[in-house]
């Protein structure tokens, strides 16, 4: 049996790194040889690689798109929850709803993984319209993009086991919104799923396609890149929010640089960034 570790040699670890930047923007640190290993040992040995320069060969020379993909989905952090950090959402409903009756609302969720965040988002805005009928008469959007393909599929069938369920949902959201398919297996309620929209997309890219949004939530993904592509996202998130629009950033993450662009709200607890007119 192939030895995964053994794989990774230092120059080949290097050009990983460096494709792997190139391609989704994820920046590894210099001690993350075990990370690649373990993500992508059953890749090596399936294709008979027997150090890693033959896999970043097979990427980078002859294009293997299928290969790129599944390499992209091993490499992928997908930890989630449900209504993860808690203020985020409870700021989404007691001041940033409020403010956005009148007018159809648009609200991307980035790096969304398994779905967690775009449907705690639509639990939070079936709640405020419970609580005030009549209001946002104009409909809501929620898009979810991910860079991993496999979670994305995962997401739009909006089933969960009873383990990922509990990990940060109450029993009374779990009774209200999810159906009982069996002992194991719960799924999202239609109403709530039908306004959300997954999508492929890597934050390298253009989010042109995407329009303009009202909220972003980019939480726990930046943290990934490196600074210079921190700073990009982040403007063309400004340029993606309509004036006066907002963002989330995850509790470990700052948005520093950018004053022109946003302008920190404090909530009590929590933050969140207002966008700027520029």
């Amino acid at each position: 049996m192939l030895s995964s570790t053994n794989a990774i040699t230092p120059n080949g670890y290097i050009r990983f790194r460096e494709y792997l930047q190139k391609v989704c923007g994820i920046s590894l640190s210099d001690n993350k040889q075990y990370l690649v290993a373990s993500r992508l040992g059953r890749i090596l040995e399936r294709e008979n690689f027997t150090k890693i320069e033959q896999l970043v060969d097979a990427l980078e020379r002859f294009g293997n798109a299928k290969l790129k993909e599944e390499v992209i989905n091993a490499m992928t952090t997908n930890e989630t929850l449900w209504f993860r950090d808690t203020h985020p959402f409870k700021i989404l409903k007691e001041k940033i709803l409020p403010e956005m009756t009148s007018s159809p609302l648009r609200i991307w969720s980035a790096a969304s993984s398994t779905g967690q965040e775009p449907y705690s988002i639509s639990m939070v805005i079936e709640d405020f319209k419970a609580s005030r009928p009549g209001v946002m008469k104009a409909g809501e959007k929620i898009i979810a993009t991910d860079i991993c393909t496999n979670i994305l599929q995962h997401a739009k069938q909006g089933e969960y086991d009873s383990l990922a369920i509990a990990r940060g949902l109450g029993a009374d959201f779990q009774r209200r919104y999810f159906d009982k398919i069996n002992e194991q297996t719960w799924k999202i309620k239609p109403h709530l799923s039908s306004r959300v929209e997954f999508r492929y997309l890597n934050l390298i890219d253009s989010f042109a396609g995407l329009g303009k949004f009202d909220v972003i939530f980019c939480r726990n993904v930046l943290i990934y890149f490196t600074g210079d592509l921190k700073m990009d996202i982040l403007k063309r998130m400004h340029a993606a929010l309509k004036p006066g629009g907002y963002l989330f950033l995850g509790g470990s993450e700052a948005l520093s640089g950018l004053s022109a662009y946003f302008e920190i709200v404090q909530c009590h607890p929590g933050i969140v960034y207002k966008a700027k007119a520029l």
